[in-house]
């Protein structure tokens, strides 16, 4: 089955770090686009509601904040949804507010995929993207030049709800990561050892990887320009957690890190990369 094409309208919901450079590459691919953000972000295609934005698309890409950020707006878009419209939802949420959209979908005859994403700005700048999808494979691979605008490659991980878990259990590793990443920095750095020779030593150890080379030397550097930021992990955080609790897991890993985030996010680095955490290590004892 062939795709949606060029000539027909798309919207895209939500114009923050990850949405506004989607947004961008598929307009400068000859995409027809309207978008919507909350903050006006005055933008070409840029419409005055959500429910204007979606009127008469064929897709529906969501790069929203949180689930209650999705529950507003999709509650908002669902009376103006029509037979046919695909939704796809790139933002990360917790389960349960995925198979309620999906609900929705199915409500209004909509078709639809759970396609979080990996990478932050500079990948999604670059189309470079990954993204998790969760939903009818037929209808991943019809929109799978929709997709490639925006992203490098496309892994199908099951039936809707399966994406959401597994972008989850990847932040997981990836705060629990940056977390220890920081109390390694500061146990060397205060016993006098440098800090470029623990990167050294991270790059040829088998605890090394691509987030330790992307993250620890901007750390050492007390560089914290958001890529993705301290809130966002911190409230993906909370939706690990509520995984884990409807399954019965004890995750205290997981658990410590995220009361360290909120900890952190209260005192006001929030809206700073999540690699932050190391930012009180760097401060005079």
């Amino acid at each position: 089955m062939s795709g949606p094409g060029l000539s027909e309208k798309v919207a895209v919901l939500g114009l923050g770090i990850i949405g506004s450079r989607a947004c961008s590459r598929l307009v400068d691919a000859g995409w027809r686009v309207a978008c919507w953000n909350r903050t006006p972000k005055g933008v070409a295609g840029e419409t005055a509601t959500p429910e204007e934005a979606v009127d008469g698309a064929a897709m529906i890409s969501i790069y929203l904040k949180d689930a209650p950020a999705l529950r507003e707006i999709a509650g908002r878009i669902a009376a103006v949804l029509t037979p046919g419209q695909i939704v796809l939802n790139h933002s990360t949420v917790d389960l349960e507010t995925t198979r309620w959209l999906e609900r929705i979908c199915l409500s209004r005859a909509c078709r639809f995929l759970d396609a979080p994403f990996t990478g932050s700005k500079l990948a999604s700048g670059s189309g470079q993207l990954v993204y998790y999808i969760g939903g009818d494979p037929a209808l991943a691979d019809e929109l799978e030049a929709y997709l490639s605008v925006t992203s490098k490659s496309r892994l199908y991980c099951g039936l809707h709800g399966a994406a959401t878990v597994i972008k989850l259990a990847t932040n997981l590793i990836s705060a629990c990561t940056v977390q220890a990443m920081a109390e390694a920095l500061a146990i060397a750095t205060r016993h006098g050892v440098p800090a470029e020779c623990l990167i050294s030593a991270v790059a040829q150890n088998v605890s090394g990887s691509m987030l330790t080379a992307m993250k620890f030397p901007t750390m050492a550097d007390g560089n914290f320009e958001t890529h993705f930021s301290l809130s966002n992990m911190g409230k993906d955080s909370r939706y690990m957690l509520a995984l884990a609790e409807a399954a019965g897991l004890e995750t205290p890993a997981i658990e410590a890190v995220s009361r360290r985030m909120a900890e952190l996010c209260a005192a006001g680095l929030g809206e700073m990369d999540y690699s932050v955490v190391a930012k009180p290590y760097l401060e005079p004892s």
